[in-house]
């Protein structure tokens, strides 16, 4: 069964992207949260900050490392996840759901041609793809 859901687009850093309208929910991916290990801290961007594509817009540390978080898309910071602030294991137990980072309001759509559809981001961390889909 794949870990890598099939509505979402990828950045080879291993962050995924859930658009709605012009809002795009941004979150660390599946394979991330495993290679990190426990995450114990959660830092994020404020409100009302913007984020640039593929620029640093926060940090994740777990009990092995600390590792920057990078911005998929461009955009204004609309809503940042406090309850994964307040609970960073919810990266861990829920990193396409409950575990999002931060909501953006796009800056440019044609950003997310640079990203990953389910299928490549599959391969780049050497996922084979589910039989039958």
């Amino acid at each position: 069964m794949s870990t890598v859901p099939d509505d979402l687009r990828y950045s080879k850093e291993h962050e995924w992207v859930r658009l709605a309208g012009d809002t795009a929910t941004i979150g660390i991916t599946h394979f991330a949260q495993d290679q990190l290990g426990d995450v114990v801290f959660v830092e994020l961007p404020k409100q009302g900050s913007t984020v640039r594509q593929y620029a640093s817009l926060g940090v994740v540390e777990s009990v092995k490392a600390a590792s920057d978080v990078y911005a998929p898309l461009s955009g204004e910071v609309i809503e940042r996840n406090v309850k994964v602030i307040e609970s960073p294991e919810l990266v861990n137990k829920s990193p396409y759901q409950d575990g999002w980072l931060i909501k953006v309001r796009l800056a440019d759509k044609g950003e997310l041609e640079k990203l990953l559809s389910p299928d490549d981001y599959r391969s780049h961390i050497g996922e084979t793809a589910p039989s039958g889909g």
